[in-house]
């Protein structure tokens, strides 16, 4: 039980990773950068100066140790597809109905929910 809360828990905090870095780097002018050692650099310190960016990667960092843990009972053929495809559902609605303002077609709305279909299938017809 234990396992399946921090899976859930690695989700949730993937999905607000994504979405704390996405409202970060709107606060964020960013310059044009070419891509090089220089810029990546350049673009960390800019990046660090987001609390959202910053709070979005330590998101990051604890879904890995929930995750990690997960993966102590789950398959990854069974934790990695519930971790990306209900981690990309989360992300699709919170996008549509927040401050991002998101839209989707009626078809990317069926992607979604096919995706979610299919995490549902894996899940459960696969044993731990």
């Amino acid at each position: 039980m234990l396992h399946a809360i921090a899976l859930s828990c690695a989700v949730l905090l993937n999905a607000c990773a994504n979405l704390l870095m996405k409202f970060g780097v709107r606060t964020l002018s960013l310059p044009k950068l070419k891509f090089s050692a220089d810029s990546c650099l350049e673009l960390v310190k800019i990046m660090f100066k987001s609390p959202l960016i910053l709070i979005g990667l330590s998101c990051f960092a604890l879904n890995v140790i929930f995750y990690t843990y997960a993966l102590q009972k789950f398959k990854v053929s069974l934790a990695y597809p519930i971790m990306v495809g209900c981690g990309f559902v989360i992300i699709v609605v919170i996008a549509r109905f927040s401050g991002l303002n998101e839209r989707l077609t009626a078809g990317q709305w069926l992607g979604a929910g096919l995706i979610f279909a299919g995490v549902l299938l894996i899940s459960t017809s696969m044993q731990n």
